[in-house]
């Protein structure tokens, strides 16, 4: 059985909380945008598909919640009711910033309230019912998405790489956390990996740490494990010599990694370290493959140098948090102290340290980006030739995804359950993290 990260139906949504993985398995309650927005914010749920969907369907609980109770609601008017919705989309948006799914998911559902709040005779119970209704068709239409994603992928990648395809199976790498964890289901580069399996085509999987956070040992190992995959765990600084020493025993054919952000030219915004195994995957002649839905394209940014990338606390680098074990230089899981999560420092006393949550790797170094519409492949003047997945014509006819709000912009009768300063408006964002 396939792990879920998200539980939803409709008025309750639960969540896998991530920073309990992969020794603890516990749901959390998000009831409300708040809940959310904190959620996300300390990586409780992370992948930017998954955040997106935790953003819109904590809007939907308290939808259903004043559907079921109207003397809940704050809002008299089919048009109050919209901009209720919309500034708790915009609330929703500032948790992270440079993940575009979630801002690209806030851009639809406003065009949909927006659309529902100016109809003849509208009234705040159905803004409320097309709110619902539209993003309870995101968590759907995501896991379809994904199943796409890993059949394109893992076609394309054995397509590409297997001179024979009847006698070989191919290795990957791959990065962070992709999988079901980081989606509604099945996973986007980890679904590539899935699907390869289901056809017998995986021979193994390596998979990288991911530090500082390390979402490769501990979520993309727990899912791998979890499906019984043929998987290894390499630190992130093993890659070259991977690739040198068993690149041709293993055949390891491709490096398939996610997206946060993908800019209109195929710069491509991922978790930090990703820029680095496209290097090395392009010296050693590896695949380099992005597999991203296509609301992760963001063609209102021209390149990797406007996408605005996130820097997270110092505490991160310097400490890691886990249970305790007991043992002798070894363990295998079962000396495991279970509620004994304790925090260590790993760094000297006053170590400081940078932590970009991202990267961005160029264009020339990917090889294909994998959409639930096709593999995205370069021409002969390495363009990346997008008219497969868009309408190219009616990309100048998109709304702006419009800029996240402060806080305090907030309609009446929505409160923060944190300080207004501890969350900073888009003028002082772009500040503390800089653009690429």
């Amino acid at each position: 059985m396939t792990l879920q990260a998200i539980k939803y139906s409709r008025g309750k949504l639960e969540i896998l909380d991530q920073l309990r993985l992969p020794h603890e398995e516990v749901y959390i309650d998000i009831k409300t945008p708040q809940d959310a927005w904190h959620a996300i914010k300390s990586m409780q749920v992370r992948g930017a598909p998954a955040i997106a969907l935790v953003a819109a369907l904590s809007i939907a609980v308290r939808s259903a919640q004043w559907l079921n109770d109207p003397y809940e609601m704050v809002a008299a008017t089919a048009r109050d009711t919209a901009a209720l919705i919309n500034g708790q989309l915009d609330y929703l948006v500032t948790s992270r910033p440079t993940a575009v799914n979630l801002a690209d998911a806030a851009a639809k559902l406003r065009a949909v309230v927006i659309t529902a709040a100016n109809k003849s005779n509208a009234d705040s119970r159905a803004v409320l019912t097309e709110y619902l209704l539209a993003a309870e068709r995101m968590l759907v239409d995501d896991v379809q998405d994904n199943e796409r994603i890993g059949k394109h992928g893992a076609e394309w990648v054995l397509r590409n790489t297997t001179p024979n395809l009847s006698n070989s199976t191919v290795s990957v790498i791959t990065h962070c956390n992709t999988g079901s964890l980081a989606t509604a289901g099945y996973g986007t580069a980890l679904g590539v990996i899935r699907s390869l399996h289901s056809s017998n085509s995986l021979r193994h999987v390596y998979y990288t740490e991911t530090r500082p956070y390390n979402q490769g040992a501990r979520l993309t190992g727990y899912e791998l494990i979890h499906d019984e995959l043929p998987a290894t765990l390499i630190t992130d600084s093993m890659a070259a010599a991977l690739m040198r020493t068993k690149g041709r025993s293993e055949n390891i054919t491709a490096v398939v990694v996610g997206a946060d952000r993908v800019a209109a030219n195929g710069d491509t915004a991922n978790k930090i370290g990703t820029y680095a195994l496209a290097v090395l995957a392009k010296y050693h002649g590896i695949k380099f493959l992005v597999a991203a839905p296509r609301t992760t394209v963001d063609m209102k940014t021209k390149s990797g140098a406007d996408i605005v990338i996130e820097e997270r606390p110092e505490i991160e680098v310097v400490n890691i948090k886990g249970p305790i074990v007991r043992t002798n230089g070894f363990s295998d899981g079962k000396d495991i102290i279970k509620g004994s999560t304790e925090e260590i420092c790993i760094a000297a006393r006053n170590t400081r340290a940078w932590n970009p949550a991202f990267d961005v790797t160029p264009a020339e170094l990917i090889d294909g980006i994998i959409t639930e519409h096709g593999v995205v492949e370069k021409d002969d003047r390495g363009v990346f030739q997008w008219d497969k997945v868009f309408d190219v014509d009616l990309l100048d006819k998109a709304p702006e995804v419009g800029e996240p709000k402060r806080i305090d912009m907030l309609p009446d009768g929505i409160t923060p359950r944190v300080p207004l300063n501890d969350q900073p408006s888009i003028t002082e964002t772009d500040s503390v993290l800089g653009r690429r």
